[in-house]
């Protein structure tokens, strides 16, 4: 097992700064969904962010070391979880920042492989030890947090039932399959599957899986994949698919599915605000960090 934690927080959030036909929202909560990283929107009581969460259910799965890739104008991340750029305490969790800087030319970040790459640039001691990898934007229950942890193959993900996630079904089916093997390995992530090829994706169960960017990397072993990771030819952003899958073709084998069925409450759009509230308010009445 082991103790890090990689959130990612370093996204442009371009699709929550779109404007919404929705009028269940306050004016403070359209401003901070157009000026705030998703995670930091304020979902729960006293305007506390969703990353709260996020950090509560990694505390009660056994993580310790929590590293969040933030922008260069993440300054208010700092706010919430410590002034310092490493190892700040907050209720027992030992918290330090990457910064994903933008490269010249761009005026947006370089994707989800790109603030990896950058995070263990700034701290080389992931590149020899095992961490896992999550978004700030969506709500990993501990359980699966803690199946990361545990999980025995060099690299891992969750793969959720796709019909578990309570979603619109055009929301759903934008989403990326994933293919596995009887033995829930990874053998191919299949972006935008054909409606009638989707049947040959089920697995041994009849499910569907699609990953929503929880993974377990051995540092080391993914180090060179996240360096030399393309750029995606159509989105334009080194993504960790990509790099993920290009791994497995000269490792196979060596990346497992480990499958849930649940939902993951996710921070996209300004739609989803008034939906993630109303889930923490029935699910997580209280944090009790003491």
């Amino acid at each position: 097992m082991h103790d890090n934690l990689i959130i990612l927080a370093g996204g442009a959030s371009s699709r929550m700064k779109k404007p919404t036909a929705f009028t269940g929202l306050t004016a403070e909560e359209i401003n901070q969904a157009n000026e705030r990283s998703k995670g930091l929107i304020g979902v729960g009581p006293n305007g506390r962010p969703l990353v709260d969460y996020v950090l509560y259910n990694a505390r009660e799965a056994g993580y310790k070391n929590i590293y969040i890739v933030i922008s260069e104008k993440g300054a208010l991340f700092r706010e919430f979880y410590g002034s310092a750029s490493r190892d700040n305490d907050f209720y027992g969790l030992n918290i330090s920042f990457a910064v994903q800087y933008i490269p010249e030319g761009r005026e947006k970040p370089l994707g989800t492989a790109d603030a990896l790459f950058q995070a263990v640039e700034q701290y080389p001691e992931l590149n020899e030890q095992a961490y896992s990898v999550c978004n700030s934007d969506n709500l990993y229950s501990t359980e699966a947090l803690r199946a990361l942890r545990k999980a025995e193959t060099p690299h891992a993900f969750i793969a959720y039932d796709r019909d578990a996630l309570d979603f619109p079904h055009e929301r759903v089916s934008r989403f990326a399959v994933a293919h596995t093997d009887k033995d829930n390995l990874l053998l191919d992530i299949v972006e935008k599957p054909a409606v009638e090829d989707i049947p040959k994706y089920k697995d041994d169960n009849g499910k569907i899986r699609v990953s929503m960017n929880a993974f377990k990397f051995d540092g080391k072993m993914f180090y060179p994949y996240l360096k030399d990771c393309p750029v995606h030819p159509e989105r334009n952003e080194k993504e960790l698919p990509t790099a993920l899958l290009n791994m497995i073709r000269d490792f196979p084998g060596s990346a497992a599915g480990i499958p849930f069925s649940e939902h993951v409450p996710d921070l996209t759009a300004k739609d989803d605000i008034a939906a993630v509230k109303k889930y923490l308010e029935k699910h997580f009445p209280e944090l009790r960090w003491e």
